[in-house]
């Protein structure tokens, strides 16, 4: 049975979802990938920092880190590293259930999409690794479009790939970044934060 929170009301043509946070429960495997990667150069983040920021693209991440804390962080050299750590954690990462089981329930109903903030290399295997990739009939990260959430390209552009007008789509997002970008773009959002309480066990926090 769907939560009733996450159930679309009409009229709507598609729905569009947010990967990390919404259809996978990535975010502390992602949080341990960027720990891992950026405390041996010297930079030690908050988990609940990091986690506040979900949303962001990579970049974007490393641009903040470097402007709010001073540091010199070179994105050529942290990404490769942090996608290495976070797909060798793969294994650990699952669906969202309420929210995969809304995909599950429209396949073949009303076109599909993703639209993430992610690396295409990260992305793809993700949804692969939950068994849910074969639901889309759009995936689009932030290779696509020259900016990321909150801006709205890249869900006008999953509407415009799956052949919608961008006003009868709903979004699922877990972002105030991914909501934004789905409202400014004329879209429908449903926040699925509703689901839980953000708590130390959701976003994995340790003393460590």
């Amino acid at each position: 049975m769907q939560d009733t929170c996450l159930v679309p009301t009409p009229p709507y043509s598609a729905l569009i979802f947010d990967c990390d946070g919404t259809l996978a429960h990535t975010i502390p495997t992602h949080i341990q990938a960027w720990l891992a990667t950026l405390r041996p150069l010297g930079v030690d983040l908050s988990q609940e920092w990091l986690y506040d920021r979900r949303g962001m693209s990579s970049l974007e991440l490393i641009e903040t880190v470097n402007h709010t804390f001073g540091y010199a962080l070179d994105a050529n050299t942290v990404n490769p590293a942090r996608k290495k750590y976070f797909l060798d954690l793969l294994h650990q990462v699952v669906e969202i259930e309420a929210v995969a089981d809304v995909a599950r329930s429209h396949y073949g109903r009303v076109p599909l999409a993703v639209a993430s903030g992610g690396d295409i290399r990260v992305v793809e295997p993700t949804l692969k690794a939950i068994g849910l990739y074969s639901l889309f009939d759009a995936i689009v990260t932030v290779n696509d479009v020259e900016r990321g959430k909150p801006a709205p390209d890249i869900f006008l552009l999953a509407a415009d790939r799956m052949g919608v007008t961008p006003t009868d789509c709903i979004v699922y997002e877990d972002s105030d970044a991914g909501l934004e970008a789905a409202h400014r773009a004329g879209m429908r959002a449903i926040d699925v934060r509703e689901l839980w309480l953000t708590s130390e066990a959701e976003i994995g926090v340790t003393d460590s």
